[in-house]
């Protein structure tokens, strides 16, 4: 028995859309299914394989499957965004949206339609774009802390003035009060950041920071955030976040962008 599994839903597009990706089974084909002024992005595939249950039997048996199948998800909306030289205007919807017949899913457009063309229409001519931000060497930065806070170096003055055994324990204080300023200053950078990079939006979002499992990276990750972007300041806020990057990076900091992204951060309804 076959449904449609849904990946996004996006304004009516003039002239016929042909997409370059497979569906999330890696063979059936993408199409359209039109409903009055919408685009609805589906293709076909197995309930078997594909029913919430097993979906969920999946994401705790075969995390590779998951992996990939998400990934062949995200490939069709970012195929379903782009149009020629054109970003379209689209909502991406959750991994495993699948309806076991295709009445079921022209309900839906048609019970939430002004809904959806509200949110299409707060998103169209803008893009969202993803700036991360990872510490390169926290015991360098550290170290530049310290040499500017008066608090730390009062306390390491007065430790070259102690005993032995007294020292210890206050030594074990100079390292608390470090990691907490060395914090404190942390955040105002990634707050200051964010701040900058978020002029050029209309929104702007904070999205859990992620560890290094999940980024592959050595170093920690400081900020995970999205801004919705005017199509007319694109060209500024790359500016802004290449001059970050540069200021930064002299302070053992890495910043990447990345963008266009299907609008996931700011298409809810």
């Amino acid at each position: 028995m076959r449904g449609l599994y849904l990946y996004c839903i996006r304004e009516k597009t003039e002239g016929a859309s042909a997409f370059s990706t497979k569906g999330i089974d890696g063979t059936g084909e993408v199409f359209i299914l039109t409903f009055r002024e919408l685009e609805a992005v589906v293709s076909k595939v197995s309930l078997e394989e594909f029913a919430s249950e097993e979906i969920q039997k999946k994401s705790r048996e075969d995390l590779n499957w998951i992996k990939e199948k998400a990934v062949a998800h995200e490939k069709v909306i970012e195929d379903a965004m782009r149009k020629n030289d054109e970003i379209l205007s689209l909502i991406p919807m959750r991994f495993g949206s699948i309806f076991k017949e295709e009445v079921r899913l022209v309900d839906i457009l048609n019970k939430d339609y002004f809904r959806i063309k509200e949110v299409l229409e707060r998103t169209r001519g803008k893009q969202e774009w993803s700036v991360k931000v990872y510490l390169i060497d926290r015991e360098k930065f550290a170290l530049v802390i310290e040499e500017k806070n008066k608090t730390i170096k009062k306390m390491k003055d007065e430790i070259a003035f102690l005993p032995e055994g007294m020292a210890f324990f206050m030594e074990e204080e100079l390292k608390e009060a470090i990691f907490k300023v060395v914090d404190k200053e942390l955040s105002n950078i990634v707050e200051v950041l964010f701040k900058d990079l978020g002029k050029h939006a209309v929104s702007s979002i904070k999205s859990k920071v992620l560890g290094r499992e999940l980024t592959g990276r050595r170093q920690p990750m400081l900020l995970n955030s999205a801004y919705l972007i005017p199509e007319g300041k694109i060209k500024d806020f790359k500016k802004e976040a290449n001059g970050l990057k540069q200021e930064i990076q002299a302070k053992g900091f890495y910043l990447e962008y990345s963008g266009p992204w299907p609008a996931f951060n700011f298409t809810f309804y």
